[in-house]
């Protein structure tokens, strides 16, 4: 964790500190500050971060935000950003930030499992945590995770007053979210639904063979590593066709790049109800401008690849393909002055109207 972090955190905890203790969020990005969330029909659960406990009365909390962590599991660095972007937005008081942790123990990965802690797959696998994939042990997704996240916060006896939920993810995090979107079986069954916010993802599940094609980036930003490009003119329209690869880059629509030979969560979903929950539930798309390196994990298989040559311009072209192909709604922003960084991200003013409304 930075200097400059630890810092805004050691005045967090002052905030906190003189506060009653009843109302002081917990502030401290360490073990202090986490719970075990169980999870029905599990052998264990999920530590979570998180700025009030999950089961004791709140009434003071209107707001809440999960936050899912990249692809190296720090969930520590993002709950401590996510703390310093709630100080920032003045919402430390009525807003319970989440941030579950997902860990690995296998292969490269090799986290430390705390007691009755569930682990999950390491990378380069496409059943991991980021993509709904099954516990080591099996018997649960980390999809069920939020589920069941989302299920409590719903509960009005310990959120009586609560009126938003924001899920949101960052770089794998946003992998993890966006897919979520589309497959979760819990959003319309909740009193307070939530709205969804994607990151600087590497990749989308796209929702058929389509993919963007040079006007496509021409028709919003293009940004090609290593040097930044001015966008053209905009044009009303994108051009979208079926892609031309499909031959040698046999793994473009197949999940998490795309729908077919889904796994863990998602292959219990239909095909139809995939697309209609991505098209119809509340999206955001946030794109650091500056996102444009391969770099911090960046995917650049031929799958990934096909979607666009950066973060930034897969983002834009992603969020024109839904809208312009499948009827959807949502906004998709370019953040001001970010690369490829949750804290930036987390913390850009442009990001916390969206992150704490």
């Amino acid at each position: 964790m930075g200097k400059a972090l630890r810092i805004c955190i050691a005045i967090l905890g002052t905030i906190a500190g003189a506060a009653s203790a009843a109302q002081a969020p917990c502030t401290d990005a360490n073990a202090s500050c986490t719970e075990m969330l169980a999870l029905p029909g599990a052998k264990g659960g999920v530590v979570v971060y998180r700025s009030y406990p999950l089961d004791k009365a709140e009434p003071a909390i209107t707001r809440a935000l999960i936050v899912v962590h990249g692809l190296g599991r720090d969930a520590d660095s993002y709950y401590a950003s996510a703390l310093a972007g709630g100080l920032t937005a003045h919402a430390l008081g009525d807003t319970i930030i989440v941030a579950p942790h997902f860990k690995s123990a296998e292969a490269s990965c090799k986290d430390s499992l705390d007691a009755g802690e569930l682990g999950w797959h390491c990378q380069p696998r496409n059943d991991t945590w980021r993509t709904g994939g099954e516990a080591v042990d099996g018997g649960v997704t980390s999809f069920d995770a939020i589920d069941e996240l989302l299920r409590k916060l719903n509960d009005r006896k310990v959120f009586p007053n609560l009126k938003s939920i924001v899920v949101s993810g960052h770089s794998a995090g946003g992998q993890f979210v966006e897919r979520y979107v589309m497959a979760n079986t819990v959003h319309d069954s909740l009193a307070v639904k939530p709205t969804y916010v994607v990151m600087n993802p590497s990749s989308y599940a796209y929702l058929d063979d389509l993919r963007p094609t040079a006007s496509t980036f021409a028709a919003n930003i293009e940004a090609q590593a290593p040097g930044f490009h001015e966008a053209p003119p905009k044009r009303e329209h994108a051009d979208f066709a079926r892609f031309h690869d499909a031959e040698s880059c046999t793994g473009f629509d197949r999940w998490p790049y795309g729908l077919k030979d889904r796994n863990g969560y998602a292959a219990k979903v239909s095909d139809e109800q995939l697309k209609k929950n991505i098209v119809e539930r509340p999206v955001t798309f946030l794109a650091g401008e500056y996102d444009i390196l391969p770099l911090h994990g960046f995917d650049g298989s031929c799958a990934a690849m096909a979607q666009g040559s950066t973060r930034l311009s897969r983002a834009f072209a992603f969020a024109r393909y839904i809208d312009d192909k499948y009827g959807a709604k949502h906004a998709v922003h370019a953040i001001d002055g970010c690369g490829h960084s949750g804290r930036c991200m987390l913390g850009a003013g442009q990001s916390l109207k969206v992150l704490f409304p």
